[in-house]
């Protein structure tokens, strides 16, 4: 209560806390309230990178990965430790980031597709409605056909990439941005020129330099958005596009690793525990067929880890030039900050080429996850709580002010970010289409339909006594019950978060449904109504 008082004193003081106007169901993307006059906003910057393993990094221990800036930003905000992806794949993963709505919610579970045909509110949309200047850089990766989802939702969009099947990969924009400075042909986050058409899991140092590459650029374009946004309040996206592959980060970053750098341990772990699926792709790293001498499969392993380090410390530099220009211009002391991934990745642990199975591990599921809200996260807190990509949206809207996203699945966590330590959920679920992922206490469950491999097919491993996942408990006699008690959460776990569009009976003097935020129908009294009315028959 005191820390909720708190945080209620702190947004009065800075006049986040200003009254703010309905929304209008007429105008979603039209602005309907502006801050009082003299009243201050929080800014929101959210720096999203693509495929961050969560233990790659020096605040938590990794003896290899050189993350200054990332350990800068942990020691002066709080870091989440068990916090998890909705979709160990790029765009599910960023729609429900963005909607905060898990997936089966949203419905998007592949890596392009048509823009929602209803209006699914993003926190963009929230935030423009209420006031913000709104804009996404680099790597948006969202449903884009015809027209990106996000097209009305932000004043600005500056991706870097086009998501299609066939080349050419890089937007208008990027594109039109290297050939004025004669480096397009240099060009090689999405492929490697000089091996048209071949596999593109190799690692070298980059042709071309950071000032000029995908986050030299992405960074470039977010701050002229935020110079130009003058006093307003913005709220802001920069989505960089590695660690992602290719493993071709600059050469001052690729040099600051050994030639003979030690390879991941779990490589050559045994895999038939695991399901078909995951062996197949231990198989395919076995006989992948490598581009850069030599050509075995420790040199060409060693050459992607080398990469992958290397990318992940330009990321970190480039979360270090928008830290230092937050803080150069004062903004640092209105602006949350927040650092995040998609996914992770496996690069080799396990034996496991890239990302996919990857609702199997914690090396894709479990992302990172860091805060920093001037006047409320104590600096160098670490929250142990379970928390997911979801909660972003509601969480932000919550911590400047505005009202609650109707629409959003998450939780807001403004009460861990001051360090409390209620939890806002007991268990963190990742999904596919069919195979379901649940974090739970020290379990990792996965669960997959018989249909899937024909067979009794699950895991289960004990995280605090296996944290590398070697001894799969899901047939031992003695687990059987852990495994039950699992299955039944996820099992209400799907039942209690699938969002209704009607039910019945409908909730007292209403319609039978209700229109709330940017047109989604829905039942905004629900289940949980009815279960308080006693209404249970059609529940």
């Amino acid at each position: 209560m005191k820390r909720k008082m708190a945080r209620r004193e702190f947004l009065q003081r800075s006049g986040i806390g200003t009254a703010v106007a309905a929304f209008s169901v007429g105008d979603p993307l039209g602005v309907v309230d502006e801050a009082a006059p003299g009243s201050r906003r929080l800014n929101v910057v959210h720096v999203i990178a693509d495929q961050h393993q969560a233990a790659c990094t020096g605040y938590e221990g990794h003896p290899q990965a050189i993350t200054p800036n990332l350990n800068r930003m942990a020691a002066s905000g709080v870091r989440f430790t068990r916090a998890y992806t909705q979709n160990p794949i790029c765009t599910p993963s960023r729609t429900s980031i963005l909607s905060g709505q898990y997936c089966h919610n949203h419905g998007y579970f592949g890596l392009n597709g048509p823009a929602p045909a209803y209006n699914l509110p993003s926190f963009f949309s929230h935030f423009r409605r209420h006031g913000y200047r709104t804009a996404a850089f680099g790597k948006i990766h969202t449903p884009d056909q015809p027209r990106n989802w996000l097209a009305e939702h932000c004043d600005t969009l500056g991706d870097c990439y086009r998501y299609q099947s066939k080349p050419p990969y890089l937007s208008e924009e990027y594109t039109h941005y290297l050939k004025q400075l004669g480096l397009l042909d240099k060009e090689d986050s999405v492929a490697l020129p000089e091996f048209p058409g071949a596999q593109q899991h190799e690692g070298r140092p980059s042709h071309l330099p950071y000032e000029h590459s995908v986050e030299g650029w992405t960074v470039q374009k977010a701050i002229q958005f935020m110079d130009s946004s003058g006093n307003g309040p913005f709220c802001v996206q920069i989505s960089l596009p590695r660690p992602h592959e290719c493993y071709t980060p600059d050469q001052r970053f690729w040099d600051m690793y050994p030639d003979d750098l030690s390879l991941p341990a779990t490589l050559y772990n045994d895999a038939s525990h695991r399901p078909p699926h995951f062996q197949r792709m231990v198989q395919s790293l076995r006989k992948m067929i490598w581009l850069i001498e030599p050509k075995t499969l420790e040199a060409g392993c060693r050459r992607v880890w080398h990469g992958y380090l290397g990318c992940i410390t330009q990321v970190d530099y480039a979360l270090g030039q928008v830290m230092d220009y937050l803080e150069k211009t004062g903004k640092a002391d209105n602006t949350i900050l927040i650092y995040g991934t998609d996914h992770g990745a496996y690069e080799g642990a396990f034996g496991v080429p890239e990302k996919a199975p990857g609702i199997c591990s914690e090396a894709v599921c479990r992302v990172p996850f860091i805060w920093r809200v001037p006047g409320i996260t104590p600096a160098g807190h670490v929250c142990r709580e379970f928390v997911e990509n979801i909660d972003i949206a509601p969480t932000i809207a919550s911590l400047c002010g505005l009202p609650a996203m109707e629409t959003t699945d998450g939780k807001d966590l403004s009460d861990l970010l001051a360090g409390g330590n209620q939890p806002v959920r007991q268990a963190a679920v990742t999904e596919n289409p069919w195979s379901k992922a649940l974090r739970w206490g020290p379990w990792r469950f996965v669960h997959y339909p018989m249909e899937m491999f024909g067979a009794d097919v699950g895991e289960l491993y004990d995280l605090e006594k296996d944290p590398l996942e070697t001894q799969n408990l899901y047939h031992d006699p003695a687990h059987q019950d852990t495994v039950h008690q699992c299955r039944r959460r996820l099992f209400e776990w799907l039942a209690r978060t699938t969002r209704i569009v009607t039910a019945w009976p409908p909730p007292a003097g209403k319609d039978f449904s209700e229109t709330v935020e940017d047109g989604k129908e829905t039942n905004k009294l629900g289940v949980e109504d009815r279960l308080r009315r006693g209404q249970l028959n059609y529940i």
